[in-house]
């Protein structure tokens, strides 16, 4: 059985790798999610296990300790982690595995996965990025502006992946990014 591609999505808060990655979920069936696991709360609407995995610090950094983690990181004072059993589990499966995670991460993949696929998400413009921020509700005023000041230095690495998509439109953006995958499949088989 032919190995899974691992496919890296990131992008700064707000400018919909979430509504993304579920449509990309919904029209290629050979695709599954990585759910991460976080040391922040959930927000209205999260489910345990199906959003992100939520565990305590202490639990998080007995996982870092045991290299449960392909690659985790600190965002925005909370821990985010890509289990390894669950990436791999899937790839030996023959699943694509589609992580959504930061540019620190990415970062850790790159170097450990350099045949990954690296996919990183802009918005229109910064102001588009902005409205969707507030329009999503779920931060408080500081959580924003620190959303905000987090996203101007993850746009300085967006030149470092292969891929650069802008989500103008979701469903043309969507195309797109399938039409990577695609293409790496390609270049796999």
């Amino acid at each position: 059985m032919k190995r899974g591609l691992l496919i890296v999505i990131s992008g700064p808060s707000g400018v919909g790798k979430d509504t993304l990655i579920r449509r990309l979920l919904e029209v290629d069936k050979n695709l599954v999610y990585s759910v991460s696991g976080t040391t922040r709360q959930p927000r209205p609407g999260e489910k345990p296990d199906d959003n992100y995995t939520f565990l305590t610090r202490e639990q998080f950094e007995a996982l870092i300790a045991g290299d449960a983690f392909l690659e985790h990181a600190t965002y925005n004072g909370h821990l985010y982690g890509t289990f390894r059993d669950r990436v791999e589990r899937a790839r030996s499966e023959g699943r694509d595995v589609v992580l959504k995670i930061d540019v620190q991460g990415a970062e850790q993949v790159r170097r450990l996965m350099p045949d990954a696929v690296f996919i990183f998400v802009v918005a229109p413009s910064e102001q588009e990025l902005e409205r969707r921020q507030v329009e999503r509700g779920s931060e408080s005023p500081q959580d924003l502006a620190s959303r905000r000041q987090i996203a101007g230095r993850e746009m300085t690495y967006a030149a470092e992946y292969e891929h650069v998509v802008t989500n103008d439109d979701v469903e043309r953006a969507v195309g797109e990014i399938r039409q990577i995958i695609e293409d790496a499949r390609r270049r796999v088989t």
